[in-house]
């Protein structure tokens, strides 16, 4: 059963409450999405074979789970993490957040209380993706959508773009005919994007366009992020 999106907002919100009184509100979304897309791969890929990502022991979220309540829960979330970055080679794609910084999440007892509730969010079963395979399925690009649509004023003082919801974005798709298009051998189809932002036109262009008999989509997307 796929997860609704309304209970995985819910549970965002949640989250960027906990964040409430040091951390800015341009940043919850940092926090946030590295736990969201870390208990997504998690729940996706531990224990599987040849599968997108690697998720080994000691570097999953049942091993963040483990590290709540502990005194020095922030270096253990900071470093579960970072293996898991380096056993997939993605060192430095996330945002760059530490869980063990006093700065914006406090010392002692206050960050401990605080990562850990952050972690206990992430558990409820409402966001289990353990069996979520819906089509088109990007919970991430949603769930940043999200957090655009909430603070698009402050994303667009200090980024330069602004959020344009997802539905606008599968009009638009559909108003340019590309699920019209028609699989010609020896003919490609590159779909380019000048100005993405959350990179939702390309995504929503991609679910509208035709596969191929292997079920991939025969066009190709572009972008180029202006920041």
């Amino acid at each position: 059963m796929a997860v609704k999106k309304s209970e995985l907002y819910s549970l965002l919100w949640e989250a960027c409450n906990k964040l409430r009184g040091g951390v800015e509100p341009s940043r919850y979304k940092d926090y946030v999405l590295i736990l969201l897309f870390f208990k997504y791969v998690s729940d996706r890929y531990k224990g599987q074979r040849f599968a997108e990502f690697t998720v080994n022991e000691g570097a999953s979220f049942e091993d963040l789970i483990a590290a709540k309540g502990k005194s020095d829960v922030g270096d253990r979330v900071d470093k579960i993490i970072q293996k898991f970055l380096e056993d997939n080679q993605l060192q430095g794609s996330l945002p760059d957040v530490s869980f063990n910084n006093p700065d914006e999440l406090g010392a002692g007892k206050e960050l401990v209380d605080k990562v850990s509730g952050l972690i206990a969010i992430f558990q409820n079963p409402a966001i289990d993706f353990k069996t979520n395979r819906a089509s088109g399925d990007d919970i991430i690009g949603d769930a940043y959508e999200y957090f655009m649509m909430k603070f698009a004023q402050e994303s667009g003082k200090s980024k330069g773009q602004f959020y344009t919801p997802s539905e606008v974005s599968r009009v638009v798709a559909r108003l340019i005919g590309i699920g019209n298009i028609k699989q010609e051998t020896g003919k490609s189809w590159t779909l380019h994007d000048p100005a993405a932002g959350s990179g939702s036109l390309l995504i929503r262009s991609a679910d509208e366009a035709p596969v191929n008999e292997n079920g991939d989509s025969i066009v190709k997307t572009r972008h180029c992020y202006l920041y």
